[in-house]
């Protein structure tokens, strides 16, 4: 509802900050020279897991997508085995094109012994050479539009994969989107009141942007670098196992240096995602209450909150970001040793003849591509590792607590009495400070039932108990005689019409808006609600008249104005209980008669409630209930109430009782909120 907060003392024990619940605290060092308390995510596999598990309803994509890698993969894994046959084409035509013609490379190789040449006669001995004859043009030929051919198929390949793999990522967010919307509407009211708004919008937005990025690019870069990095290994062993093995050296190294940053990163990440969300709360409090900071003149108290939230993001930010960034250095590091092992060793081979230049320089190249996708696999990690943070925090949504399931077993008639009766009652927001206790009333039909009493009352908490927002802990409230647990959420409150004291509206004309009451209305209908409640008069002096759109703040139409608009949406509605929580309260005495008169129209002929703090909008009242800490203290008509000279009576005095000429009233401030 609206006003929920108006309970706030008596919840004020049973808030719980999400991140309490979802994170746990690790010291770590800031990276400013002190020590800061980061939230570190529990279940990082799990969620990596279920991260994961989202693809699987695309599972023949992926598997296209994986062969389409794979295929790729291979073939670019192939090419420079291929290139360096056409590099042993160019140099034995360059080396035997000097040799005399005639003689065989056996005898070229043996005359090389016998005049002391061994070092050429070695390297001769490890190459194909004709002597007198020159470079292959046509086989290098072959060769060079082969591996063209290799590049250009592996990369058609990866484009296609690419195309595939964008079209199933966004199908799997759409239906992660879809999920976390339904979602929402599960959730019970009290998880919106003990979470921050901006915290619950970053992960419904920010986190799922960022989930997207993580499968967009993350996952695909990671796949293609493993096959990579194994199809490259492979190569290398073909090559020559002996300097396959100086450069494995680097993977135990760069995994070690991976893993010991990448651990450190993903607690970062956690803490950037967090401080994200608490700034955006932050930011979304600021602009809805920007008026009334200005009244209170707090815009340089909200500038050093934002200033602090926002110190605290770009801490987090840099830290992550610093941290993650060293892994491609290091790792760069590494494979520049394991690079200058490779070329030292290759060239004793090639001049020893126990391998071709051609293979010498594949293999140089393969140790060049085996270091690329191992940094792009821990560049990817980071992004990785942000993305599951992201996921856990929206996973975390998703698995939150839902409303009880529902049992319906009954149904109300299309249009109900409207006797409401509580039995018992009993009901509180933390079970360690009670609110309501035992409470027993009865709202007769057709009867306007107003609810007076102090802020912490439990007004509000009393009309959301009747729309089933929150489940009792005891007792059982009635409609017509059917207890309201037997009904759907939905049938029960489509019998209920709000007015707020909050006037909603959304971005759409005065019509939409009216007609958001009943959608299936007609425009006589609409017209006719409109007339009823008194926005005909002010809308046909708009340009536009009942076209006029609302903007998002709804500052085109005066606060007045709004709240006849919602009166006119529920008036449509045509509910048999009507709820009316202080909607009189915002505005000024002169549209608070229209109002009032609005409100006498649509509680014609139907059972309502009124929670109101101004005690002149409920005189006329078929019966007031006096509400102290949870109970009803007093309840009766005006004059009766007044009579009793009760809490009621106070609270009257209070608002209206003229102070003496000599001495200054004394106002209790326990009055209605």
């Amino acid at each position: 509802m609206g006003k929920r907060n108006r309970e706030s003392e008596a919840r004020a024990g049973s808030t719980t900050t999400p991140e309490v619940e979802e994170f746990e605290d690790m010291s770590m060092d800031d990276g400013w020279g002190g020590q800061q308390s980061v939230r570190k995510a529990k279940r990082f596999w799990p969620s990596a897991a279920r991260l994961i598990g989202l693809l699987a309803p695309e599972r023949l994509a992926m598997a296209v997508v994986l062969v389409f890698v794979s295929a790729s993969v291979v073939l670019t894994v192939i090419a420079p085995r291929i290139l360096g046959r056409a590099m042993d084409v160019i140099f034995s035509g360059v080396v035997g094109k000097n040799l005399p013609q005639g003689a065989t490379q056996d005898q070229v190789i043996a005359g090389l012994r016998a005049e002391g040449q061994n070092d050429l006669a070695d390297m001769l001995s490890g190459m194909a050479v004709v002597p007198g004859a020159g470079i292959d043009f046509v086989e290098l030929g072959r060769l060079i539009m082969i591996v063209l051919a290799m590049y250009f198929v592996a990369s058609a390949f990866m484009w296609a994969q690419g195309y595939i793999l964008n079209r199933l990522v966004m199908r799997v967010v759409y239906n992660l989107r879809r999920d976390v919307e339904d979602k929402l509407n599960r959730l019970p009211l009290n998880y919106f009141d003990t979470r921050q708004r901006g915290d619950v919008l970053s992960r419904v937005t920010n986190d799922v942007d960022n989930i997207q990025n993580a499968l967009q690019q993350a996952f695909a870069q990671l796949v293609q670098s493993l096959l990579m990095v194994i199809g490259i290994i492979v190569m290398m062993f073909i090559v020559s196992w002996q300097m396959a093995l100086i450069a494995l050296v680097a993977l135990p190294l760069s995994g070690a240096a991976a893993a010991l940053i990448g651990t450190r990163a993903q607690g970062l990440f956690a803490a950037q995602w967090k401080s994200t969300g608490s700034l955006n709360g932050q930011i979304e409090e600021s602009f809805s209450g920007h008026d009334l900071m200005k009244v209170f003149g707090r815009e340089d108290d909200a500038r050093a909150r934002f200033e602090e939230r926002n110190e605290e993001l770009f801490k987090a930010s840099f830290g992550a970001q610093f941290v993650s960034g060293t892994i491609f250095p290091v790792m760069q590091f590494i494979s520049y040793l394991a690079y200058v092992g490779i070329a030292v060793v290759g060239g004793l081979r090639v001049a020893s003849g126990q391998m071709t230049l051609g293979d010498a320089t594949a293999f140089i190249q393969y140790s060049r591509e085996f270091t690329q996708p191992l940094g792009q696999m821990a560049g990817m990690a980071n992004m990785l590792q942000s993305g599951v943070a992201s996921a856990e925090r929206t996973f975390e949504l998703l698995d939150a607590d839902e409303q009880d399931r529902e049992n319906a077993t009954a149904s109300l008639p299309e249009r109900t009495d409207g006797h409401v009766g509580f039995h018992g009652v009993t009901f509180s927001y933390d079970p360690e400070k009670p609110l309501i206790e035992d409470l027993s009333f009865e709202a007769h039909p057709g009867h306007t039932v107003a609810i007076v009493g102090p802020t912490g009352a439990g007004k509000t908490t009393l009309v959301n108990l009747v729309m089933r927002f929150y489940e009792l802990d005891g007792g059982w409230i009635t409609v017509d005689g059917v207890d309201v647990t037997s009904l759907s959420r939905a049938e029960l409150r489509s019998k209920v019409g709000m007015v707020l004291q909050d006037a909603w509206l959304f971005n759409g004309s005065i019509r939409d808006n009216i007609r958001y009451g009943r959608l299936d209305a007609t425009e006589e209908e609409v017209l006719a609600a409109a007339e009823a409640t008194y926005v005909d008069r002010f809308v046909r002096a708009l340009p536009e008249g009942y076209d006029t759109v609302i903007d998002d703040e709804g500052t085109n139409v005066s606060t007045g104005e709004k709240q006849l608009i919602t009166i006119a949406r529920a008036f449509l509605a045509n509910p048999s209980l009507l709820i009316l929580d202080e909607a009189t309260s915002s505005v000024d005495t002169r549209t608070e008669l229209l109002v009032q008169h609005a409100m006498a129209a649509l509680r014609t002929d139907r059972t309502s409630f009124v929670i109101a703090h101004r005690l002149s909008t409920i005189r006329d009242a078929d019966t007031i209930l006096v509400m102290e800490s949870g109970r009803i203290v007093e309840q009766g008509n005006h004059e009766a109430l007044l009579a009793a000279r009760g809490a009621y009576h106070r609270l009257y005095v209070s608002q209206f009782a003229a102070p003496s000429p000599t001495e200054p009233r004394e106002v209790d401030n326990t009055a209605v909120n």
